[in-house]
């Protein structure tokens, strides 16, 4: 076998989507001088969770980190899938930073993947997982993912680390072209409300209030309510 060539990237710019490529594609890569200028240098907690992640996804894939987190040696293994696969997320991003690279590694998996993630479920950097779940999901059926085995199912709340999702995606051999240019008008609006740790008639009035205000645009409103309490609410 010859040596293999490894592709040299510095910068620690567009990391997930670097480490998506690169394992989709079976490009192994060398990353230099990942925040070497920055107060606090080299990978960080959420990045070096993400790595975990992608080794927990897939075989044979190898991680070499120097001692100061700077320089990366990663070789992309088999996206292989699987099923009741668990990972505890650095607490530092919320859970949609994962979910992202994670739906597409289920996609064109050797198997079909469900992974439980535990973390924050929501902050400000990233998609939450409401939002994943109410439209990326839906966006993905538009493109030729069955809809069948594609499910991201929200088992507890934030905040402190205390949200669990479980994710299940069914690998897929093609997806399908779509030309998606025209707005066309709403004409129903679903929606949900959500709670934790309080009395739920909190929601009652939120739901109440957005009622008020979508129901001059539009009749067909139904908005869903989602109190949690008890260990299902998050630490």
């Amino acid at each position: 076998m010859g040596k293999r060539t490894y592709k040299r990237l510095k910068g620690s710019h567009s990391f997930r989507q670097r480490l998506l490529l690169t394992t989709l594609f079976s490009i192994p890569i060398i990353i230099d001088e990942i925040c070497a200028d920055d107060m606090i240098h080299g990978l960080l907690h959420h990045e070096m969770s993400l790595l975990r992640l992608f080794e927990t996804v897939s075989d044979d894939c190898v991680v070499e980190v120097n001692e100061t987190g700077t320089r990366l040696k990663y070789k992309p293994g088999i996206i292989m899938g699987g099923k009741n696969l668990v990972h505890s997320c650095a607490l530092t991003r919320s859970m949609g930073y994962y979910l992202g690279p994670l739906l597409v590694l289920g996609l064109f998996g050797k198997n079909s993947l469900s992974i439980r993630l535990k973390g924050v479920n929501n902050d400000p950097k990233d998609l939450s997982v409401d939002t994943i779940r109410n439209a990326t999901l839906h966006i993905l059926k538009r493109v030729g993912v069955p809809s069948e085995g594609l499910d991201l199912k929200i088992e507890a709340a934030t905040p402190q680390g205390g949200g669990e999702v479980l994710l299940t995606v069914l690998n897929v051999q093609t997806l399908t072209a779509v030309q998606w240019v025209e707005e066309g008008m709403a004409k129903k609006i679903r929606g949900w409300t959500f709670s934790a740790r309080v009395s739920s008639d909190f929601e009652h009035s939120m739901r109440f209030a957005a009622r008020g205000i979508f129901n001059n645009l539009l009749p067909d409103v139904h908005i869903f309510n989602n109190h949690k309490s008890g260990p299902a609410a998050g630490k």
